[in-house]
């Protein structure tokens, strides 16, 4: 099962314990997932989206402990074909013809907001596997359900963003914090430690990768420093003689051929009386000057 199949398994479950609470959700499913319409004769019937298992079931639960109609039909489609039952929904989450959102009278406190977003999710949300990258997104017919969407989204100060792709509007969050404070406001608690804990171990390996690349950067700069003062100070023994150098000079450059691996510590600490960093790398750049004026 994906990361985000797993977020909607665990919404499903998610219950609201206020009527005013599973309304809103109710109409979130409704909008996204399902189609209002109306017969010949005027009556209002509702249509199920084709793929919408998780919303489905979350609106059968749904209805059945809202309206407590839970003996009169044992399916969804047997409900949504029930006049009455219709009825009740369409006023309910006062649903009004031609309208793309949801009324702002059934999201009002934020109670109801987070059950909005967590039947929005259900309906037309996805996420990317947290693994690969951070990605949440929605997916809308309209540009009106977007803004809504976002607008929602924007009272939990969670970023969003509104892009076309196609025929559809997608809202889209990015940031990791975002997706977490999302996850967070719909309630799915267990998925979002199963991500807190994927986003800890990704930093600890990013962390470790930098550290790694950061030593072998400096392990390589250590190499190719001390291989060009070993030519150097070959090409000062060949063309110039060791001693024409100073005392001081000379000394360092016997010390760094016998030990070409030493860190220029090491190599102070060989030297008599001993020399810090400071001063040996001092020397060895003298003789590299040396060097290049023999070889000029």
């Amino acid at each position: 099962m994906s990361f985000s199949a797993e977020v909607k398994e665990e919404l499903v479950k998610q219950m609201p314990g206020a009527k005013h609470c599973q309304i809103a959700e109710l109409a979130a499913i409704l909008q996204y997932a399902m189609a209002v319409h109306k017969d010949e004769k005027g009556h209002f019937y509702i249509e199920m989206h084709e793929e919408s298992l998780f919303p489905t079931r979350k609106c059968f639960t749904i209805l059945k402990k809202t309206f407590n109609i839970g003996s009169v039909a044992e399916t969804l489609t047997e409900l949504l074909t029930d006049g009455e039952v219709v009825n009740k929904i369409i006023m309910s989450i006062k649903y009004q013809d031609d309208s793309h959102t949801v009324s702002p009278l059934v999201v009002k406190s934020a109670c109801c907001k987070r059950a909005f977003l967590r039947g929005a999710f259900l309906s037309i949300g996805s996420m990317s596997n947290p693994e690969k990258g951070y990605h949440l997104e929605f997916v809308c017919e309209n540009w009106k359900q977007a803004v809504q969407i976002q607008d929602m989204l924007h009272t939990f100060d969670i970023e969003a963003k509104i892009v076309q792709r196609k025929r559809y509007q997608v809202v889209y969050i990015k940031e990791s914090e975002g997706i977490v404070e999302l996850l967070n406001v719909m309630g799915a608690h267990v998925a979002l430690m199963n991500l807190e804990n994927l986003r800890i171990l990704k930093d600890m390996r990013n962390s470790i990768n930098r550290r790694v690349n950061c030593e072998a950067a400096n392990i390589t700069k250590t190499v190719n420093a001390a291989t060009k003062q070993i030519e150097d100070i070959e090409y000062i023994r060949d063309h110039y003689g060791f001693d024409s150098l100073s005392d001081n000079l000379r000394e360092i450059a016997v010390v760094r051929l016998e030990y070409p691996e030493a860190t220029l510590k090491e190599l102070g600490e060989c030297l008599e009386p001993k020399v810090g960093k400071s001063g040996v790398n001092h020397r060895l750049r003298k003789l590299s000057e040396l060097a290049d004026r023999l070889r000029g």
